[in-house]
């Protein structure tokens, strides 16, 4: 067996613990085992101690397991951490564990690698035409105002249009047109398996700016309601010039610049998606319970979801923040709970959509099209297009076969 020369030991100690793994779940994911002479920790110890150098075939497994390019374990030292933007989470409860940290780091990195390569290639291309995103909102705009700005920048009208169509209906319309005026919208929440799924409470979006190839990513974990109005936030972001992680709406109040940021764009995605004429005529309401008749009510007729109608009502001191705090607990809730019967459902459930039409479906017509594009133009090698797309080089030619797409027209 050829052993991997050269490799800086520590470095192996290091990727781990960046993955927020423990020296027994990483054993497991690499594949070590036990022996009668050791365990199989011990293994993995006597690796990252310099005592034993692992083969070149467990090199690739450790940076597999630790989501890192196998040139990592070469470096004299660790990197610098990866920069987030700004991070907008306002998390309740317990801090994510290290584990799912680690993961958002590592979905953030391939993000960036991504984008920059899709940039290199379009900065060539003379025929593209550059996105208007950049400048077009400022945090001195009022919020109707800073909605229209936004209708203008991807080309939606104003009016009932989202009370004619489904959630997912409205989350493919939304894309469509947010695509089509230049940005990459994906949809990821895990780094190609169930076992490295992210968690919503981790991450509900982020928005990674650039003047060519701005990137939004909405949790695929995430419920199907909650994703228009995500979109919309990310994009304010970037429309802010902003780039950062988010999650759920904060329940407080705050004159930070930071959390006045994150307050703006959630109230420019509400205002899109749920005017403040549907609820303006609405008295204050005190009671729980009629709290959430009513918020029912409007999202059912409205087609938005509840959560985010609760948030509308705080907004506009319809209730109480102890009203709304208890609704958003409740909502959270419920979903925790739907997504374990799903899961349960999906377990014992047979067939299905193919794994194609589903990485289809997360990645999006923008990627698709242009790595199809430069792809025939030869701009981009198939082991690029790989990178871009996720995916084994030779998976692309499939991937990338014509499927049925939306036309972003209601």
């Amino acid at each position: 067996m050829q052993r991997a020369a050269n490799i800086n030991p520590s470095m192996l100690a290091w990727a781990r613990e960046a993955a927020g793994l423990s020296a027994e779940q990483a054993a497991g994911s690499v594949g070590l085992s036990t022996s009668r002479r050791s365990t199989a920790v011990d293994k993995l110890l006597a690796f990252e101690s310099g005592e034993l150098r692992p083969t070149r075939g467990q090199l690739m497994r450790f940076a597999d397991a630790y989501h890192r390019p196998p040139t990592i374990f070469y470096l004299a030292s660790a990197p610098a951490s990866p920069h987030r933007g700004e991070d907008f989470r306002t998390l309740s409860g317990p801090p994510p564990n290290p584990r799912q940290a680690a993961l958002l780091d590592a979905l953030l990195r391939t993000t960036r690698v991504r984008q920059s390569m899709v940039k290199a290639v379009l900065e060539d291309d003379e025929d593209v035409a550059k996105p208007k995103f950049e400048g077009k909102l400022s945090l001195d705009d009022a919020v109707p105002v800073a909605v229209e700005k936004l209708r203008d920048a991807i080309g939606v009208p104003g009016g009932d249009w989202r009370r004619r169509l489904t959630f997912d209906e409205a989350f493919k319309y939304l894309r469509t047109r947010l695509e089509r005026a230049g940005a990459f919208v994906l949809l990821a929440g895990d780094l190609g398996s169930h076992h490295t799924a992210i968690s919503e409470r981790v991450f509900r979006g982020f928005a990674l700016v650039d003047p060519v190839a701005p990137f939004v990513v909405i949790n695929s974990q995430d419920a199907n309601t909650a994703r228009s109005f995500t979109l919309l936030h990310e994009i304010a972001h970037v429309c802010l010039g902003i780039t950062g992680v988010s999650a759920d709406p904060p329940s407080g109040t705050s004159s930070r610049a930071h959390d006045r940021i994150e307050f703006f764009c959630n109230d420019v995605a509400s205002e899109f998606l749920l005017p403040s004429a549907a609820i303006s005529s609405t008295r204050r309401i005190e009671q729980l319970d009629d709290a959430r008749q009513f918020v029912s009510q409007v999202a059912t007729s409205w087609r938005v979801s509840e959560a985010m109608v609760a948030y509308r009502l705080w907004r506009a001191d319809r209730v109480e923040r102890s009203v709304y705090r208890s609704l958003h607990a409740f909502y959270a809730s419920r979903w925790q709970a739907e997504k374990d019967r799903n899961r349960a459902q999906m377990a014992a459930r047979e067939g299905g959509p193919s794994y194609y039409t589903v990485r289809r479906h997360q990645l999006g017509d923008a990627i698709l099209s242009f790595t199809r594009h430069h792809l025939q133009t030869e701009e981009l090698s198939h082991t690029k297009a790989a990178r871009i797309l996720g995916v084994k080089p030779g998976n692309v030619a499939r991937l990338l076969d014509d499927a049925n797409s939306y036309t972003g027209e209601v």
